[in-house]
């Protein structure tokens, strides 16, 4: 989850706008976005959000953020088109202000000079900013890679890295994903020649599941496709709305005819045709993982096809993953992904330990601070830098919520801010409290219990024996003593109470929960949420 805030009097400027993806612990969360309190208090200085490029844990959380602090969005041309369809899924793209950047073409923003710095990544347009303020200049990396030979010959932007190296930069913060890979991260290029070797085998049809964003590939992949006359299909939300806005940009070229729908391709021999989908990650409802499992309603894999899972591997995704790759091997296809060989399926999107060393020697900054990256990454690049002669100042590790402070002879460390994680559920948009998180992690691990009582309004007695429902507690229909034995601590619950507290549903809703979670407890070890039920008659 990437955010940023840069500071200068009263002018605050915001990088990146990212989320994250939930793992397995926030029930019912769709996306996790930053807590943006900080900015919310002071949002009237703040004054642009720059974003570096168009991944989701760079843009994720736009919508969220410009519903509530309304200020001008800066980015390369592809990265604002997806914006765009991301705000025009919550009504705000018509309301936003949408500013392209450009390399070459420097702009203020208040007190700040930025300029966008084109480098490589796995998607397109991406590229560093550099913050020039009074008190010195301010490089964000972004996420880079120094690829050598990228797909469309638009090669990093070394020599105005190391121009402002030359200048003197005050602070470097620099991409930490793959510190702890020694070398040269692979070019993009080096995919070609494995997706070569498995078009030119394949007997069956080839499908092909990558990043949605990953233009260069799905280039790659729409060129070997036309070469080998295989039709092509893009499957899935993302990919095919990706595609479109690529096209008509002219990013993504597909030469007329080539391109059949999703429905259509059953109709296709199975060596005629190439299929492209979203789910790389083993997502439940994505593309591929449906028709891992043969549910997905037009394409299927049979013996013979051949499988490409060209992502890497997202830690914490693993389980679902490599589950996916199991069911996708019981249809008996061929499946590659990456497991080591070469030539590889995949490269990565970030610069491995030399290309971070190249950064630092680049841009010769005063302080450095590492970002993007685990904690354990973060160190290592804090090494790394410590070691290089590069770095003529203090090295700073970060954590979320911490501020650094700079002025034109030294940098500190000041009071933290408050900063956490928001959930949201993006069926209503909606954040998910924590309450409703610790309500959810208690029935998933001890389940739910429903007792229903039918009480005369006039008696206040039970009228008829106390039926309980039960879900992912334990299975009650084999424990009848466990059933009554409950019954009649409700009995016991009711009895030892006056008319006055059975008249008022709240107390004795209450004194029963209290009653039969201690009596669940005590003879089974759980402790089921108890949610009583009370039929007047």
């Amino acid at each position: 989850m990437n955010m940023m805030a840069f500071e200068y009097g009263d002018h605050i400027v915001v990088v990146d706008t990212g989320v994250m993806f939930p793992d397995a612990e926030l029930l019912g969360v769709d996306i996790v976005i930053p807590d943006i309190s900080y900015l919310r208090a002071n949002r009237e200085r703040v004054r642009a959000i720059l974003l570096t490029h168009g991944h989701e844990d760079h843009i994720g959380a736009l919508p969220y953020v410009l519903d509530e602090i309304d200020v001008p969005v800066y980015g390369s041309p592809f990265t604002l088109a997806l914006a765009r369809a991301k705000l025009v899924e919550h009504g705000l793209a018509d309301v936003t202000d949408l500013r392209e950047m450009h390399p070459g073409e420097p702009f203020d923003v208040g007190p700040f000079r930025v300029e966008f710095i084109h480098l490589t990544h796995s998607i397109i347009d991406s590229g560093a900013l550099a913050l020039t303020t009074p008190v010195g200049t301010v490089i964000h990396s972004g996420d880079f890679k120094f690829d050598p030979t990228p797909m469309d010959g638009n090669v990093s932007d070394l020599h105005r890295l190391a121009e402002f190296g030359s200048a003197g930069v005050l602070a470097l913060f620099s991409d930490s994903t793959n510190v702890d890979r020694p070398g040269m991260t692979p070019s993009e290029r080096g995919v070609r020649e494995r997706f070569e070797e498995i078009m030119a085998e394949a007997k069956g049809r080839v499908l092909i599941s990558c990043f949605a964003t990953s233009l260069h590939r799905l280039q790659l992949v729409t060129d070997l496709a036309h070469e080998y006359g295989r039709r092509l299909c893009f499957v899935g939300r993302a990919m095919s709305q990706n595609t479109e806005i690529a096209q008509q940009m002219g990013r993504l070229k597909i030469p007329p005819g080539l391109l059949v729908p999703p429905q259509d391709v059953k109709k296709l021999p199975r060596d005629k045709v190439a299929v492209v989908l979203t789910g790389s990650q083993g997502e439940p409802m994505a593309a591929l993982s449906r028709v891992a499992v043969k549910s997905h309603k037009w394409i299927t894999v049979e013996p013979g096809d051949d499988m490409v899972i060209s992502a890497r591997v997202i830690p914490g995704n693993e389980k679902s993953i490599f589950r996916m790759i199991d069911h996708l091997y019981r249809r008996g296809a061929r499946i590659h992904y990456q497991d080591g060989s070469y030539p590889p399926v995949h490269v990565s999107g970030h610069g491995s330990a030399e290309e971070l060393r190249l950064m630092l020697n680049l841009v010769k900054p005063k302080y450095f601070v590492p970002v993007h990256g685990e904690y354990r990454q973060l160190y290592r690049h804090t090494m790394m830098a410590k070691e290089l002669a590069a770095v003529s100042g203090e090295v700073f590790l970060l954590e979320s919520g911490d501020v650094l402070e700079f002025d034109a002879q030294s940098a500190r460390r000041r009071e933290r801010i408050t900063v956490g994680r928001v959930c949201i559920d993006e069926g209503t948009f909606d954040e998910v409290e924590e309450t409703i998180l610790k309500e959810r992690r208690h029935i998933s691990e001890d389940g739910i219990v429903i007792p229903i009582l039918a009480i005369n309004e006039h008696t206040g007695r039970l009228e008829t024996s106390p039926e309980i429902v039960s879900r992912g507690f334990v299975p009650l229909d084999e424990i009848p003593d466990l059933v009554a034995s409950a019954n009649e601590v409700i009995l016991r619950t009711i009895e030892k109470s006056n008319l006055e507290e059975v008249g008022d549903w709240g107390v004795i809703k209450e004194k029963i929960r209290n009653a039969l979670r201690k009596h669940f407890d005590q003879q089974t070890g759980k402790k089921p949420m108890i949610l009583p039920v009370i039929l007047e008659v």
